[in-house]
């Protein structure tokens, strides 16, 4: 089945044929018609399959055929749980919408509220919004929800995890009972359940989950490294594949700081992304790595959730994550959609035990990528950095300590 041949609206369907849409994947064909035909739908499906559009296409397209009638306030609301998917689902809307005349705005905090309230004030149908910013706006009175049509709340799981349930409910006292709701959420469990219960009703429940969560689309490995030697493994990487686009996870913002300065003392551009980091420079180190300006981004969990970089070569575990749903949060940054990506572990003895974890979560082995002795030596030799420059080891000390680089003992 094709895009054209649902009943969309041809402003839609000529736009998706711009964008390379032409099949659906698996959650949107799932959902699409169910969405269309003003069903509430429940749906759980692992990350990079392509739930934003399966739920962005019918919502516009509902928008469309049904007059706005009299109301000036928001027709639908996407709720979701961080400053970065706000403004990319947003930036979504828009695109897919582009030869429509529906109007959106992605509505978040860390960023002045002026440029907000006059788009907020000039009219809009969709918003893409984060609680915090939302609620305050509306208490100022300039977000109006009151007749809401559409309810769709992204990353549900992460929007528990970071402590929204209660401004979940306290949206949904705030707008109509006769409403759609489309509730989308990459994992399952009680909690969760709970919640989508209070949201939606007599849903269409969708699961697309496979016994692997990890893509099929993701070849990723992993090798045994010591933590001091994490750089070298790293530089040895970034070097051999010049021409790729990297995303590197690292435990804190400390350490993407450390592993930026790392790089740069070898000739390696990179840029680091965390909390700490301002949210417009947040916004424009996105944008640099997204259009290849930079190439090597490091960076915490903040970007493991949601956040679709194009054309995304490789992910590299820098340090393990010690929830293992990250993990598959991680690496399905690449091998979105119909690409093929690449992911790789740097594991220290220390980290053991969060290998173990992630492998009882996604119910398979990892694959153990072995570097032989001299392979680990010749790494740690090859690298550019002036180690007693920099007066960052004992040179001696680091090649001797290795005495088992293939053991996971």
């Amino acid at each position: 089945m094709k895009f054209k041949d649902y009943n969309l609206s041809q402003s839609i369907v000529k736009q998706l044929d711009i964008m390379g849409f032409n099949r659906p994947t698996d959650i949107q064909f799932r959902a699409i018609k169910h969405i269309l035909d003003g069903e509430d739908v429940m749906a759980v499906a692992q990350t990079g399959t392509g739930k934003t559009a399966a739920f962005v296409i019918p919502m516009l397209n509902r928008l469309l055929v049904k007059p706005r009638g009299k109301y000036s306030g928001i027709r639908a609301l996407i709720l979701v749980p961080t400053r970065e998917l706000c403004k990319q689902i947003s930036q979504v809307v828009e695109e897919i919408g582009a030869q429509t005349h529906l109007r959106v705005l992605g509505l978040y905090g860390g960023v002045e509220q002026d440029k907000q309230i006059k788009s907020l004030k000039d009219g809009l149908d969709v918003l893409v919004a984060t609680p915090g910013r939302m609620f305050d706006l509306i208490s100022q009175g300039f977000v109006d929800i009151t007749q809401l049509e559409m309810f769709i709340l992204d990353e549900a799981d992460l929007m528990l995890d970071l402590g929204f349930n209660k401004d979940i409910q306290d949206v949904i006292r705030k707008i109509p009972k006769q409403r759609q709701t489309l509730f989308f959420t990459a994992t399952i469990s009680k909690k969760i359940k709970s919640l989508a219960y209070d949201v939606v009703r007599d849903a269409i429940r969708i699961q697309i989950s496979p016994q692997n969560p990890v893509s099929k689309n993701v070849d990723h490995a992993v090798c045994l490294v010591e933590m001091d030697d994490k750089r070298f493994f790293l530089e040895n990487l970034l070097k051999e594949y010049p021409e790729y686009k990297f995303i590197v996870f690292v435990r804190t913002k400390v350490r993407a700081e450390r592993v930026v300065a790392a790089m740069e003392r070898v000739d390696i551009k990179s840029e680091a992304l965390h909390g700490g980091i301002e949210q417009q420079e947040r916004f424009a180190i996105l944008d640099r790595f997204r259009s290849a300006e930079n190439k090597v981004l490091i960076t915490t969990d903040v970007a493991c959730r949601g956040i679709d970089i194009p054309n995304m070569d490789y992910v590299v575990n820098y340090d393990l994550p010690e929830n293992p749903e990250n993990y598959v949060h991680r690496c399905g940054r690449t091998g979105r959609g119909n690409n093929k990506g690449q992911a790789m572990s740097f594991c220290s003895k220390e980290e053991v035990p969060f290998l173990e974890a992630i492998e009882v979560y996604t119910s398979e082995e990892v694959e153990r990528y072995t570097i032989s002795e001299s392979e680990y030596q010749a790494i740690l030799t090859d690298s550019d950095v002036d180690l007693f420059k920099n007066g960052d080891y004992d040179w001696q000390k680091l090649l001797s300590k290795n005495e088992n680089p293939e053991g996971w003992d």
